[in-house]
């Protein structure tokens, strides 16, 4: 089993906004796609700095799921946050093996 991490720090006059949108928009959409089994949604804690700082993490069965997705899927979505948050927050993406 895998896990796609997205970690997330957002600006924190719009985290709350941000975090709200997430629950309710974006994961169930991601979660749509059918390319995931479930997700968490953790607030890091150990980072100093001047957003509020989230890790979500999907977890996939075969790497050919996050292949589809990051082909068919991942580019409209990560356009939607863009459009709503451009410029309040950075983002990356890790896969992650379970062993």
């Amino acid at each position: 089993m895998y896990i796609y991490s997205v970690t997330v720090s957002i600006d924190k006059l719009v985290a709350d906004e941000w975090h709200q949108w997430m629950k309710t928009i974006h994961i169930p959409m991601v979660m749509e796609t059918g390319y995931f089994t479930e997700y968490k949604m953790c607030k890091v804690l150990n980072v100093d700095d001047e957003g509020a700082t989230y890790s979500t993490q999907y977890s996939f069965n075969d790497m050919k799921d996050i292949e589809s997705y990051m082909a068919l899927e991942a580019p409209r979505l990560q356009t939607d946050m863009k459009a709503l948050y451009d410029g309040k927050y950075v983002a990356f993406r890790t896969l992650l093996e379970i062993v």
